[in-house]
């Protein structure tokens, strides 16, 4: 390796992976600066989010109660919508609460707690400066370019996002096929905690999360969301951009449908709107990811190299883009202790990255975006099952039937069919 670097890695991103992947170096003692485009960590995120947090455990002990984080998620509502009607699972279990296994919480308040830890390990955090591209020795990549400065290390770490335009520019992914991405839309409203606490019926720290299907999204590929802040309730849509391309139809309407619906709307009654906004989003994160993450001094982390995994129960992120930054640490700490910064040498992140749980867990879900584009999931399923309790609950004086002939007199006015009914809940038994 070169004498002639500023830093020994520049990690390019201050969100979860990038802040992970810097704190852990700058602890190992070596020379790490953080650059984050935004004037602070945070300012350019949209608000909010559920993380699966135990990974960070390992990072930050006490994770949850020393981080600026909002709700620890103790039930989960899987909601099938329709038109005129929904069919709800709600799974409520204190054993979420602790340790805690997801937590609701805003970027705006985490990242730069984040970045704060970051220099207290030893990092500089640089917020207010783009990165325009990277600098090369022939095939290596040698540090980065921002406006008319240079700066030069023995590694660069992406960790800038969707849209990662380093790792184009390092040709590692190419322009993504819209089947691969998708427009997610949210509000923040707020709400007084009573009210959450009434409405939501959770108590304390405790929240909800909800994962949607079905007339969210007007019958597009995707789902919508919502879960509770501590004083607020974010909430949206997830629409593939393929599909809603198809469709004709805006993204922000669907949004507006989502939260206009009669199962929704009470849930938000009175609130006010304090963030609405729009972001690209990854829709198939085991696709994106089985590419070669990294080049001679270049290595990708998190949504820059496509780690984001939605089963349809749940949408993760940030838990995947802070075992990914896991695993790049341990890669670039091992090259710098040997010299050897090389291709092959880095190349070792992939390793690192199948045997954590971020790798397994993407293997084990890699049939899930395949499955999540059965249109079925968007209309027929939900109104099936509203059938299949409206034939057990509604009493308008002729002779009931027992469960099964209620059930099977529902699936056969569907038109789905027993064939097709098997055949996806076998495939729904694979990919979930």
């Amino acid at each position: 390796m070169s004498d002639d670097v500023d830093f020994d890695v520049i990690v390019i991103g201050a969100g979860v992976a990038g802040s992970v992947c810097a704190h852990q170096l700058a602890k190992a003692g070596h020379e790490v600066v953080l650059i984050e485009r935004g004037s602070e960590p945070g300012s350019k995120n949209l608000s909010g989010g559920v993380f699966y947090c135990r990974v960070l455990d390992e990072v930050f002990p006490d994770f949850v109660s020393s981080a600026p984080v909002e709700r620890r998620i103790t039930r989960n509502v899987l909601s099938f919508l329709n038109g005129d009607s929904h069919v709800n699972i709600d799974y409520w279990d204190e054993r979420l609460a602790e340790p805690a296994n997801a937590v609701t919480v805003l970027r705006a308040r985490l990242d730069p707690w984040l970045a704060e830890q970051c220099e207290q390990a030893g990092a500089m955090v640089m917020p207010g400066v783009r990165v325009d591209g990277l600098l090369r020795d022939g095939e290596r990549v040698v540090g980065v370019r921002a406006g008319e400065d240079e700066l030069r290390a023995h590694v660069v770490v992406a960790a800038d996002g969707v849209n990662s335009f380093l790792a184009r520019d390092a040709g590692v992914r190419p322009k993504e096929p819209q089947r691969h991405l998708a427009v997610g839309v949210k509000s923040v409203i707020a709400l007084p905690r009573p009210v959450i606490e009434d409405r939501f019926r959770v108590t304390g720290d405790e929240g909800v999360a909800y994962a949607v299907v079905g007339d969210c999204t007007q019958g597009v590929a995707g789902g919508g969301f919502l879960y509770t802040n501590r004083e607020s309730v974010s909430v949206g849509v997830v629409l593939r951009l393929d599909d809603l391309g198809a469709r004709g139809l805006s993204s922000s309407d669907v949004h507006d449908h989502f939260l206009a619906h009669p199962a929704i709307a009470p849930l938000i009654r009175g609130g006010e709107l304090l963030e609405y906004g729009c972001h690209l989003t990854i829709e198939d994160g085991p696709a994106m990811a089985a590419r070669d993450l990294t080049r001679p001094g270049l290595v990708l982390i998190g949504d820059a190299a496509g780690l984001t995994l939605n089963t349809g129960l749940t949408i993760r992120g940030m838990d995947l883009a802070a075992g990914s930054a896991l695993a790049a640490a341990r890669t670039v700490a091992a090259a710098l202790s040997t010299g050897d910064c090389s291709g092959e040498a880095l190349g070792a992140y992939r390793t690192e990255l199948e045997r954590s749980f971020v790798g397994a867990d993407l293997r084990t879900y890699g049939r899930a975006p395949k499955f999540l584009e059965n249109p079925r999931m968007y209309g027929d399923y939900g109104r099936l099952l509203a059938d299949v309790f409206h034939g057990i609950y509604t009493h308008d004086l002729r002779p009931r039937r027992h469960l099964v002939g209620a059930a099977l007199g529902a699936v056969k006015a569907s038109g789905v069919g027993l064939g097709q009914l098997a055949r996806d809940g076998w495939a729904a038994a694979r990919a979930l």
